[in-house]
């Protein structure tokens, strides 16, 4: 899938933030509470894959559906999180 402009411009302006207090500040205003719940999920979720804890026991523990860690994995798989560890 392409990214499309609007995407693009997005990711540079994140790409340019230096600071955490700055990125905090942007993040509040962009996301809603439920996307501030969910994102931090997402990325914990890669993290746990990524050091081989069963995808059943992740669900478990984040309280999220076993759907949403399986695409997780299967976005490790297509080497979309390479800068998560």
């Amino acid at each position: 899938m392409k990214a499309s402009y609007e995407f693009k411009e997005m990711a540079k302006l994140l790409a340019s933030i230096t600071s955490v207090e700055e990125m905090e500040n942007l993040l509040l205003g962009l996301l809603t509470p439920k996307e501030r719940e969910e994102l931090p999920k997402r990325i914990q979720i890669v993290k746990m894959l990524k050091k081989g804890i069963p995808q059943h026991q992740i669900a478990a523990r984040l309280k999220v559906g076993v759907a949403t860690v399986t695409r997780g994995a299967k976005e490790i798989q297509q080497g979309t999180f390479k800068s998560i560890s």
